[in-house]
């Protein structure tokens, strides 16, 4: 035999050896629990939850053969199914598991593997689910007592599992919302809702607005009727006064008031203008003209012809009778301006 043939042999039997050893042994770790099998049936469970016996352990090569088993919590997501509450109303409940396996060699025999337990828990969760919300109307699913609800559907899940060597730990619903369907309808009832609320608000406004202003419409009409009756109580006051002022300044020299109005009158139809006038001697204009003497003019005025007389003499002579006003110690300017007010009243 050639030295290669042996070293092909060495190689073999190595090898063969090596396969030998490691079919020999298995290794738990702290995270697993294994099963020891010999021709399909359990021998031996190692490291099982509430032990801890992980380690490198022999076997009997090609006749025992191990299964491994998660020992750590494991989380498992249900597919969201929809539910009817107790007060007919659909509900799409989305809920999760948390749960351990507690008694492997249990969970072999029943379930055999993770796919199946899954299966298994996921028709347990949603006939607990159904039973559970059945009993309920929305308003509590929605309301403080959900984790109530959640309790009781991780207590009846926990006694349902635990013929498969299973421990639920909690049971949670992540959402719970309404069908499609039911949201649109619901959707369009809250708009509906919130539309006649603002309509309300807006009529409410307006009949406070309308409120508002016919208040104030009342106010300022009472507030102007007052300020008309005060107004008329004050020029009826004013106009009393100046007749009161005007009576005192006739009855001072009745008879050089009705001179000053002539004399007025001539002023306003004369002005500054060089307009001349050609007038009757007997014209009730110049009716004092045949006293002037008695206020400093002299007497043969009167047998001047009147004429002939232009603006400029009228003015001139109406200015020498205004010594008269000074005599009587009258204002004449006062006097000219109170006879205007009047004589504006009266017409």
């Amino acid at each position: 035999m050639s030295g290669r043939a042996k070293l092909i042999i060495v190689g073999i039997i190595c090898v063969v050896a090596l396969i030998v050893v490691l079919s020999s042994t298995y290794k738990t770790s702290e995270t697993e629990q294994t099963i020891l099998l010999q021709f399909g049936d359990p021998l031996k469970v190692v490291n099982q939850w509430g032990e801890d016996e992980p380690g490198l352990r022999l076997k009997t090569p090609f006749v025992q053969n191990v299964e491994y088993f998660e020992k750590r919590i494991v989380d498992y997501d249900a597919p969201p199914e929809e539910i009817i509450l107790g007060d007919k109303k659909r509900l799409v409940v989305d809920a999760f598991i948390r749960y351990r396996i507690i008694d492997p060699l249990k969970y072999f025999q029943t379930v055999g593997s993770e796919g199946v337990a899954r299966s298994r828990l996921g028709a347990i969760l949603n006939a607990a689910t159904r039973e559970v919300m059945g009993r309920v109307d929305l308003v509590t699913v929605l309301s403080g007592e959900r984790a109530s609800l959640m309790t009781q559907i991780r207590d009846q899940v926990n006694r349902q599992s635990a013929k498969f060597g299973m421990d639920v730990i909690d049971v949670r619903i992540r959402r719970a919302d309404l069908p499609d369907e039911n949201s649109q309808a619901v959707y369009a009832r809250m708009s509906a809702e919130r539309a006649q609320q603002a309509q309300e608000f807006r009529s409410t406004g307006e009949a406070e607005k309308k409120r508002i202003v016919s208040q104030a419409d009342r106010e300022a009409a009472i507030i102007l009727a007052e300020a008309n009756r005060n107004s008329e109580i004050i020029r009826g006051q004013g106009d009393a006064l100046a007749a009161r002022i005007f009576a005192q300044a006739v009855g001072r020299d009745p008879e050089f008031y009705a001179f000053y109005r002539s004399m007025q009158a001539l002023t306003e139809a004369l002005g500054e203008s060089d307009t001349t006038m050609v007038l009757s001697p007997d014209s009730e204009l110049f009716a004092y003209f045949g006293t002037v003497g008695e206020i400093g003019v002299d007497e043969t005025a009167d047998s001047q012809a009147v004429s002939g007389l232009d603006a400029d003499d009228i003015m001139r002579m109406i200015g020498e009778i205004g010594i008269k006003a000074t005599e009587l110690d009258l204002d004449l300017e006062e006097l000219k301006r109170d006879a205007s007010a009047n004589a504006q009243d009266a017409k």
